[in-house]
């Protein structure tokens, strides 16, 4: 249905957005987005951060842009041009393009955000906004990684399990994108083979993880074969450098199979014609033009853009129904302050196991 907005606006806000340099600086008096046909406008609740976030400053710095991606809030407008079931004062989760050169003023570290209402989740009641907050990035990402068929084009899907399981190897198992997918390899009657620190055994298995394997004993790949009888042909990498992209290579079995990465890899690591390698990159499934370089860019993708609507609404029944877990977090203090001091832990490399939420 369409619904008009009823909510006044302030003109400014206070955010989190790059410095001249690409690097993230508290800032007040940063323009709002422009309330759009088909969108809603959003107070933030709370924001979750992800290595990109450092990430995209450094490779593309875009001076002002507002930072940030995963986010949950209360819906305060919605354009009069939008169609959609969500009212004013709804709890939502999602992600946004943050540090976007093309949409500079929205991202997810602000106090308000700009969203359409198709890639929103409603958050149940007995989801925190905390923990809500860390679901869009990993569930978007995860949709265009498993089942887009350029990348692992899984037929298996929550809807419809495998009849016979087959063992789909997620290396890097104990981030946050490695939880959400070994979970929906599980729902999709697959067993997810995961590679993480010993330390994360548990926490990996209580996500359904069938194997967890220490990704830093020499012989990984060996004993990855080994547990998959030698028939490995999925291959998730969640980590994507030259150590992981080496072994999942060597791990896939002998007649090749289909390999993922987070990362652009330097095509010297791609060492077997048999192996379909793929990158993805999450802001694809956002339905535009993504405007960077370097490999990066890409343009508006309908296909991709459907296929996460779709699994939107799947995702929304299992959160609703309790049957998707999210990543244990570790709350930030000082709001958006707080997530200045994430930034600077998550570019340390101190984080493991958790994600990291501020609540604004």
């Amino acid at each position: 249905m369409f619904t008009n907005t009823t909510s006044i606006l302030p003109v400014s806000q206070t955010a989190i957005i790059q410095d001249e340099n690409g690097a993230p600086k508290l800032a007040n008096g940063v323009p709002l987005p422009l309330l759009r046909d088909g969108t809603v406008m959003i107070k933030t609740v709370a924001v979750a951060l992800n290595p990109s976030d450092n990430k995209m400053g450094t490779t593309f710095p875009t001076p002002g842009a507002i930072i940030g991606m995963d986010f949950s809030g209360i819906i305060v407008s919605i354009h009069s041009n939008t169609q959609t079931e969500l009212r004013i004062g709804d709890r939502v989760c999602g992600a946004v393009h943050g540090s976007n050169p093309s949409e500079p003023t929205n991202g997810a570290f602000a106090q308000y955000i700009r969203a359409r209402p198709e890639l929103l989740f409603h958050v149940p009641r007995d989801l925190t906004m905390e923990q809500a907050a860390t679901l869009g990035v990993g569930l978007m990402t995860n949709v265009l990684a498993l089942w887009d068929p350029e990348a692992l084009g899984l037929v298996a899907t929550p809807e419809s399990p495998a009849e016979k399981p087959f063992p789909v190897l997620v290396y890097g198992g104990s981030t946050a994108t490695g939880t959400i997918a070994t979970q929906l390899l599980r729902m999709s009657g697959l067993e997810p083979i995961v590679t993480c620190s010993p330390r994360n055994f548990e926490l990996v298995q209580a996500y359904g993880a069938g194997s967890a394997i220490d990704y830093v004993r020499p012989d990984v790949a060996e004993e990855i074969k080994k547990r998959t009888n030698g028939k490995l042909k999925y291959a998730y990498d969640c980590i994507a450098d030259s150590v992981s992209v080496r072994h999942c290579y060597t791990a896939i079995g002998r007649t090749g199979g289909r390999y993922v990465s987070l990362e652009i890899l330097p095509e010297e690591l791609r060492t077997r014609r048999a192996v379909h390698a793929k990158f993805v990159l999450g802001y694809e499934g956002f339905g535009e033009d993504v405007a960077l370089s370097k490999g990066y860019e890409s343009s508006a993708n309908p296909e991709k853009f459907a296929l996460i609507v779709k699994y939107c609404r799947i995702f929304q029944r299992f959160l609703d129904e309790n049957a998707l877990k999210t990543h244990p977090i570790q709350q930030l203090n000082g709001g958006l302050t707080g997530v200045l001091h994430g930034l600077q832990l998550l570019k340390s490399g101190s984080v493991s196991g958790k994600k990291l939420v501020a609540t604004l």
